[in-house]
């Protein structure tokens, strides 16, 4: 499609994001001479009423929002019957390409890039939208670094009847409330939980539960006690901590009410107030026994341990903070960086022992450098991949006990496993599942220690190509 000229004004240069129902390009505005973002629905969803539905209902609720952090609509339409969204284009990175490059982020950094991001979902939740899918992938962060919030995608006015896939739970399992992953109906602290789980990763640079697919991870959320940001980080303050572990809540009564007050706690921890000194309650869920609380301060003016009184009682007061799984919650992340040592992996040669045109070879590299806009390509099918599988060869450089390989990609959808040999020529044997790759996908290995390690694509998952992004790579 590149190339191709839409509603005879937008000209179609790169493709820039591709998700489950939709790819995103960059695209030449010929009337206007500017450049744009343009949301194109998916071939095979254009016959889809509810998947339609959903791509118009997200054109109509953004072009209600006006705001320096969210992303603005400027046209939509249909072309051939399939429709299409008009945006502003920000150039940059989206805020999960920053966290895979850099990992955590500084304490401050984090709260401001929070707060925009929270001003922007007050702004819509004033207008009566929810947003209901936020995650760092739907954040973009300009040149300046200001954050933009963006794809509305499965966002639904309050009080609306809700359009959804049958046996499908919209929202993304990383950052999902537990509400929603149960099928419930969701207000608005559905995404103060989201917006928590962004926090908690921005601060350690790890997602909230990890698991072997979204279903688990979903599960983690509904049963999994809450993790605490200080198992990872002593520098994070208490206050921090708390503000995370409420917006975290697994009752949405116990979370903060509304963005608003998510802000004023995000405005008040960056202003730096000592826990002693302020009203430590404000991280506390409604309805915490207000003697309990001041009991809480008592102590903290008496003794220099007082926050670990005020830990015990806010874990009381909520019931549903137990800290001691939290250590254990943390252990693992969803991205593949774990607790162990990384383990350097170098991206050699593309393999494809059944033969064909080479799968890129000479851009392999790309796939290790440590730069999430470049990647190796598979070769372009058009009807299928038509053999087992084609695959990426990485060294280790010495025989390495990897236990966690992590898969980074802009075209999400095909299916990969890992496998591993003593010879860069093989031969390989599975190691781990096979699964379907999101956008960063956790791969866990079950055998011993080799030096070499495929990424073995089978499947491409109705695309015509498969990107790897980048590779990485821990042992426990």
């Amino acid at each position: 499609m590149l190339g191709e000229l839409i509603a005879g004004r937008f000209e179609l240069e790169q493709i820039v994001g591709s998700g489950g129902m939709a790819t995103v390009y960059r695209a030449h505005d010929r009337l206007l001479e500017r450049t744009v973002a343009i949301k194109i629905l998916h071939e095979q969803f254009a016959r889809d009423e509810d998947a339609v539905a959903r791509f118009r209902r997200e054109a109509r609720a953004v072009a209600q929002l006006t705001h320096p952090s969210i992303v603005t609509v400027i046209d939509r339409g249909e072309e051939d019957g399939r429709p299409y969204i008009v945006f502003e284009y920000v150039e940059g990175e989206t805020l999960k390409q920053l966290l895979l490059r850099e990992g955590a982020l500084p304490v401050e950094r984090a709260l401001e890039t929070a707060l925009e991001i929270a001003r922007a979902l007050e702004a819509a939740h004033r207008r009566g939208l929810l947003h209901r899918d936020v995650k760092p992938q739907n954040v973009l962060l300009a040149e300046d670094g200001r954050a933009k919030v963006t794809d509305f995608g499965i966002a639904r006015a309050r009080g609306a009847d809700g359009l959804t896939i049958t046996g499908t739970v919209l929202g993304t399992s990383d950052y999902i409330p537990p509400e929603q992953a149960r099928g419930e109906p969701t207000g608005a602290p559905a995404d103060v939980y989201s917006l928590g789980a962004v926090l908690y990763e921005l601060l350690t640079g790890e997602v909230p539960y990890e698991g072997d697919n979204p279903v688990t991870v979903a599960m983690r959320h509904v049963r999994d006690p809450v993790p605490s940001v200080r198992n990872h980080r002593r520098d994070v303050p208490e206050r921090v901590d708390g503000l995370v572990r409420r917006a975290l809540a697994k009752d949405p009564a116990d979370r903060f009410a509304s963005m608003s007050e998510v802000i004023a706690e995000l405005e008040a921890c960056l202003a730096g107030r000592a826990v002693a000194d302020s009203e430590a309650t404000m991280v506390l869920p409604p309805g915490a026994p207000v003697a309990r609380a001041r009991r809480g301060r008592r102590v903290a003016r008496r003794l220099a341990v007082s926050l670990v009184s005020l830990a015990l009682v806010a874990a009381a007061a909520v019931g549903a903070y137990v800290l001691v799984r939290g250590v254990e919650s943390a252990a693992d992340d969803r991205n593949g960086r774990q607790a162990g040592q990384a383990v350097g992996l170098t991206a050699v040669a593309s393999y494809d022992p059944e033969g064909g045109d080479g799968e890129h070879g000479e851009r392999v590299a790309d796939a290790t450098d440590g730069n999430a806009s470049t990647y190796w390509p598979t070769e372009q099918y058009f009807s299928g991949l038509n053999k087992d599988g084609v695959g990426l060869v990485l060294d280790a450089g010495r025989q390495s006990a990897v236990t966690h390989v992590t898969l980074t990609t802009d075209t999400p959808g095909f299916r990969a496993e890992i496998h591993a040999g003593a010879s860069a020529a093989g031969p390989f044997e599975p190691v781990s599942d096979n699964r379907a790759v999101e956008r960063s996908t956790s791969f866990r290995l079950r055998e011993g220690p080799e030096r070499y390690y495929v990424v073995w694509i089978t499947d491409l998952g109705g695309g015509q190509v498969a990107h790897v992004n980048e590779v990485r790579a821990r042992s426990a």
